[in-house]
């Protein structure tokens, strides 16, 4: 018989409680605030911007009642604001600006193509499946025409809600990490041991 699955939680836990304690410095409490509270949105239009927001709802859903939700389409703005990217550009595809604008746009695009409305007008379902398309580069709008919707997806999509999501308090929290390590840093880093001021996991089996 297979070992049950296994999950953990840390019941309790908000590594927000370490903001004034030698764990952080003032340069980590000033990042952290940052992500906390973005500057509002400047860098995507307003067609960009609604499919943004309907974007990452569908690569990311967040618990509706949620008390600090992650704010990912402010903070995709403000890195492509901020001119920060990856340090090297995949072959084939523009700039990250260019690329999440043109990839934005295209999307919109898709949807009205293949289903007669913008994107964030579709149903959660339709719009799974216009991702779907997409992620498989079954496209059909003009629109990608320069820009690899495959690649888009993976290099951008993915990988650019994904990093703001885990970049984020909540979901530090959600997963017992301790958030920077500035500058108190880890000490006990053998297998199974941890720092008194880590989150203590609790196992749930299935």
């Amino acid at each position: 018989m297979a070992e049950p699955r296994q999950r953990y939680s840390y019941p309790g836990y908000d590594v927000l409680a370490k903001r004034d304690t030698p764990s952080w410095n003032a340069q980590t409490r000033a990042v952290v605030e940052e992500r906390l509270a973005p500057p509002a949105p400047g860098f995507f239009d307003a067609v960009e911007w609604r499919v943004l927001v309907a974007l990452c709802a569908r690569i990311l859903p967040q618990p509706a009642l949620r008390d600090r939700p992650v704010p990912l389409p402010e903070m995709i703005d403000a890195q492509m604001r901020s001119g920060h990217g990856d340090g090297y550009r995949i072959d084939g595809m523009p700039p990250i600006g260019e690329c999440w604008r043109q990839g934005l746009r295209a999307l919109d695009a898709e949807a009205r193509l293949v289903y007669g409305a913008a994107f964030p007008e579709l149903t959660p379902g339709r719009q799974d499946a216009l991702l779907g398309a997409v992620q498989r580069g079954e496209t059909q709008a003009p629109e990608w025409r320069g820009l690899p919707p495959k690649a888009f997806f993976k290099s951008r999509v993915l990988h650019d809600i994904g990093s703001a999501y885990y970049a984020h308090p909540t979901a530090w929290s959600e997963i017992g990490f301790g958030g920077p390590a500035s500058p108190r840093g880890y000490v006990r880093m053998d297998e199974n041991r941890r720092d008194p001021w880590e989150a203590a996991e609790h196992r749930h089996d299935r």
